[in-house]
């Protein structure tokens, strides 16, 4: 992984941008921090690829057989001034 500065990134930003579509994050500092890094838009699909949804998640969870109960206070909700 390269570290570029704003003002480098900028000068030779095709030259970022090939050396993330090759497969290796670029990142950009600004002042001395982190404050982006360039992905492949490859790699960008798979990490926010999303699998399953909801209701498959709960289905999947342990919790059912863990023996934790979990009921709902009788208590009404609390007033409020507003």
């Amino acid at each position: 992984m390269k570290t570029w500065t704003v003002a480098e990134a900028k000068a030779k930003f095709s030259e970022v941008i090939d050396r993330a579509a090759a497969g290796t994050p670029q990142v950009i500092s600004r002042n001395g921090r982190t404050t982006a890094v360039i992905v492949s838009a490859e790699e960008w699909e798979r990490k926010t690829k999303r699998v399953g949804n909801l209701a498959e998640f709960f289905a999947a969870s342990p919790l059912p057989d863990s023996g934790l109960s979990v009921e709902r206070t009788p208590e009404r909700p609390r007033e409020t001034d507003l």
